[in-house]
């Protein structure tokens, strides 16, 4: 069976995206890693402004869908918008997940979780990692 791999709007060489990631950077976004729980820049930011994908800088979040689950990584309940994102089944770890990535670079981001009673209006924690995202905080309007 030969199936034609999938095509993304930004479509880079590894190479490339190791040349143009931290290290770090290119074992989360690339190769599906996490970074520690309570580590990352944006676990307990408050800013207001656009999350947008490490990678290839489209926008993914806002801080209008973040919020404080205490879980370790930045949490929202919900993408900026539908096709914002891609779900992947994740089985790796011995436990069935739903792998988030960015739509437009098909970089890793995290997991989604659904069903763990945060008074949320989705009911769902996307858990991002902080190194997947870059804030763009939120320009103060002139009068």
């Amino acid at each position: 069976m030969n199936s034609t791999p999938e095509t993304f709007p930004v479509a880079k060489s590894e190479d490339e995206w190791r040349r143009e990631l931290t290290p770090e950077e290119y074992q989360v976004l690339r190769q599906a890693g996490t970074e520690r729980p309570y580590t990352g820049e944006y676990c307990d930011t408050h800013t207001a402004g656009v999350y947008r994908c490490r990678a290839c800088g489209d926008e993914l979040f806002t801080s209008q869908e973040k919020f404080d689950s205490h879980c370790g990584w930045p949490s929202f309940w919900a993408p900026l918008a539908e096709g914002k994102v891609r779900y992947l089944r994740d089985s790796a770890l011995g436990m069935e997940r739903i792998e988030v990535r960015c739509a437009n670079c098909n970089s890793h981001l995290g997991h989604v979780f659904e069903g763990e009673g945060y008074s949320t209006p989705t009911d769902q924690r996307y858990c991002i990692n902080s190194v997947s995202l870059k804030l763009e905080p939120k320009q103060d309007e002139a009068p």
